[in-house]
């Protein structure tokens, strides 16, 4: 039998798909999606049925895309036991659907509102439709959950190496800046520029930069001059005197 219904469960979904449409399609999903979508289909096997947990005070009736307990557009609706009222808890025209490995949880949201409690918010049914080889569940148990931080996986830092070094690095030249100009201004009492921490020093290191900087971009400055070449005058020279040689001659 359970290899039948393995065999007979697929069959049925394909056939369905050449149909006009899936009677999970009476579902209406918040947020369109494919995903979503194929999830529902999914349960069509489980479709026109009525599923009931009772308590002993209520009776709870669930469906899939159905009328639950009979009332319209109601996914899951809890029944009171002596008056027969049923409360709306979801509506499947406002439904969403994720599918895990080997379980879908279905999301009735848009019920009737609390009176007092929660907000006086939506009721909204959540229902876990988890995979199970076995045809009768002879486990007997009590289910809690607890939601807790305790248990939720780390994240890990998005923070590299080098925006780490970055942030410590602002961090100490912010508490620099800020600690030493009071201590400057309150204890020292400086004025003007001379409040800024450690000024004769970086005014040094700023002159050295300065001139390291006018060293290496500059074409000139302490460098070797490159030799230069005069041009020859054009203006007329002086006659020269003309030299005689009378004295050389025998008197």
């Amino acid at each position: 039998m359970l290899l039948s219904l393995r065999i007979i469960t697929p069959l049925f979904v394909l056939l369905a798909g050449v149909q006009a449409e899936f009677i999970t399609d009476n579902c209406k999903l918040i947020a369109e999606s494919k995903s979503q979508q194929n999830a529902l289909h999914l349960l069509e096997p489980l479709t026109n049925r009525s599923f009931t947990v009772a308590e002993e005070e209520y009776s709870y009736i669930f469906q899939v895309c159905g009328d639950a307990g009979g009332v319209k557009g109601a996914g899951l609706v809890q029944q009171e036991k002596k008056t027969g009222k049923h409360v709306q808890v979801g509506c499947y025209n406002q439904t969403r659907a994720i599918k895990g490995s080997d379980w879908i949880l279905l999301f009735y949201e848009g019920g009737e509102r609390y009176d007092s409690h929660c907000s006086k918010e939506a009721r909204r049914a959540m229902i876990m439709i988890s995979c199970t080889t076995s045809t009768e569940q002879q486990d007997c148990y009590y289910l809690f959950e607890l939601d807790s931080k305790a248990v939720c996986p780390i994240i890990p830092s998005k923070l590299s190496a080098g925006s780490i070094l970055l942030i410590v690095v602002f961090s100490c030249l912010a508490v620099y800046l800020t600690g030493g100009f009071l201590y400057q201004r309150l204890v020292v009492g400086a004025k003007g520029v001379e409040q800024f921490p450690n000024y004769s020093f970086w005014s040094e290191i700023g002159n050295l930069s300065a001139d390291g900087c006018d060293f290496v971009c500059r074409s000139r400055g302490n460098r070797e001059e490159p030799p230069t070449y005069r041009g020859v005058a054009t203006e007329p020279l002086g006659e020269e005197p003309e030299e005689r040689d009378d004295h050389l001659l025998p008197m």
